[in-house]
């Protein structure tokens, strides 16, 4: 079997995630084809799309989201992800009990003795009047579904084996429970448009996208689950299982790589791993020359992988899992960068070349630009890495 080295695999995400060479396509296909964007930072869609994708216009983007084309929603790893609304309603009830088994794992404690079937019901029945609501006014209106363990009688003593009531149900628990993992909901604009801050209100994805969610298969066959192999494997592979299941989150996918596996083909990694592609994927040369990109907070490339090493050096491989914006040079994270002021900030995590540091200010100049819509150009590096 065809061992990938490093370098491959790096060629092969850059091309399929657009970093190779810029894109020439309309931005709701390339939403479509990176399967969604992290986007619970707002404004970190754009810039990904801007390393990306030839002649950008971030108007382009706001105009999608507020025709209801592509919608900002928790599906992948519960997190809010930017999604076309054709992918948001075939793959949310694929995800739904992922997303479940997250809030409950997170807050056991917290949600003990919760019906939630009923929890849930009461809370579509509530947003079914289409009024955006935030995570608090539907708790405020909901907190009465909590179980209310029966009292002892005061004359006779609790004995001293029965376990103690749970405590009272923490908000937060209750709506991270009601969003995302019992109501399909969207997070409607202003929030997610260009240069605008908002907080998140909420509707029902149903009622905003006009269409109903798509139900899973009463048969148990896993169609999504086989599409989502196709589909991320066209824009991260190749890759692994683990990859796979880093990415979405989600559980039973062993069965759908194996349901398309005729389909595929398939190689190794330096660490032995077995990596499954699409057969007509793009591989470019290993020796092809990368350009320096500037990457948002949480981008895909680095998150989409449980193996980071294609882009991200072991020691390094939290930094995006903390919020940090990573600067890829030769197609490796190669420092991090941040605005300060009207200055576009880079700090390296190793020793750049002289033309290394030309080539990341450079585009550091133009990215400064795209975020002050041309008002500036500053780009300051740091002189050591740190």
């Amino acid at each position: 079997m065809t061992v990938l080295d490093r370098r491959a695999l790096n060629r092969a995400t850059l091309a399929r995630q657009f970093l190779l060479d810029r894109a020439d396509v309309p931005v709701i296909d390339a939403v479509a084809h990176l399967c969604g964007l992290q986007a619970q930072e707002p404004q970190e869609p754009f810039i990904g799309l801007r390393s990306r994708l030839r002649a950008f216009d971030p108007a382009d983007l706001s105009e999608l989201l507020t025709g209801r084309r592509v919608v900002r929603t928790h599906l992948m790893r519960r997190t809010v992800h930017l999604l076309t609304a054709d992918d948001a309603l075939a793959w949310r009830a694929r995800h739904e009990a992922m997303l479940r088994q997250r809030v409950v794992g997170t807050y056991r404690r917290e949600l003990e003795g919760v019906d939630f079937d009923a929890l849930g019901a009461a809370g579509l029945a509530v947003m079914a009047d289409g009024e955006p609501r935030t995570m608090t006014e539907l708790v405020r209106l909901l907190a009465e579904h909590r179980p209310t363990p029966t009292p002892t009688p005061t004359a006779t003593p609790a004995p001293a084996s029965e376990p103690a009531p749970p405590p009272p149900l923490a908000p937060r628990a209750l709506g991270e429970l009601l969003f995302p993992a019992l109501i399909p909901a969207a997070q409607i604009p202003p929030r997610g448009l260009w240069r605008t801050k908002a907080g998140v209100r909420n509707v029902l994805l149903s009622s905003w996208l006009g269409r109903p969610v798509e139900p899973l298969p009463l048969d148990g066959s896993d169609p999504v689950g086989q599409t989502l192999v196709r589909r991320y494997l066209a824009a991260f592979g190749p890759a692994a299982s683990a990859d796979l299941r880093a990415w979405c989150g989600l559980a039973g996918l062993p069965a759908a790589v194996a349901a398309v596996r005729e389909e595929l083909v398939t190689f190794r990694d330096e660490r032995g791993r077995e990596l499954f592609d699409l057969p007509d994927a793009p591989c470019p040369d290993p020796d092809t020359p990368a350009p320096v990109r500037f990457l948002p907070a949480f981008d895909n490339a680095i998150l989409g992988y449980q193996d980071r090493s294609r882009i991200v050096d072991d020691e390094h491989r939290g930094l995006s899992v903390a919020g940090e914006r990573a600067v890829l040079v030769d197609g490796r994270a190669a420092a991090t960068w941040s605005v300060d002021a009207d200055t576009v900030a880079v700090t390296p995590l190793r020793t750049l070349t002289r033309t290394e540091r030309a080539a990341v200010a450079e585009e550091g100049r133009e990215m400064a630009s795209f975020l002050s819509e041309g008002d500036s150009d500053r780009v300051r590096i740091a002189t050591d890495p740190g």
